[in-house]
């Protein structure tokens, strides 16, 4: 089995994860083997979607708030080849 240190970790994680390990019955190691392990099966088990395309940017709004951007003019889309055109409004 292999092993890795890790340096400059916050104290408060530290705190965060020995609770954490205390209220499953685990010890320190045990519990941040365990978040390890499931985080890099779920990584890799979970396939691509558009969604996880665009998650960020749908996240991003939702914090933000959106963009209300004005139409283009009548005479622009006038000049755009036909397949473009808004199509009139009855």
């Amino acid at each position: 089995m292999a092993s890795i240190t890790i340096r400059n970790l916050d104290d408060n994680v530290k705190k965060r994860l020995r609770r954490q390990a205390a209220e499953n019955g685990r010890s320190l190691e045990a519990e941040v083997r365990e978040i390890l392990s499931r985080t890099a099966e779920q990584r890799t088990e979970r396939a691509k979607t558009g969604l996880d395309l665009i998650r960020p940017l749908l996240d991003f709004a939702e914090k933000y708030g959106g963009v209300e951007l004005e139409p283009f003019p009548d005479e622009f889309l006038a000049e755009a080849p036909a397949k473009f055109r808004r199509k009139p409004s009855k």
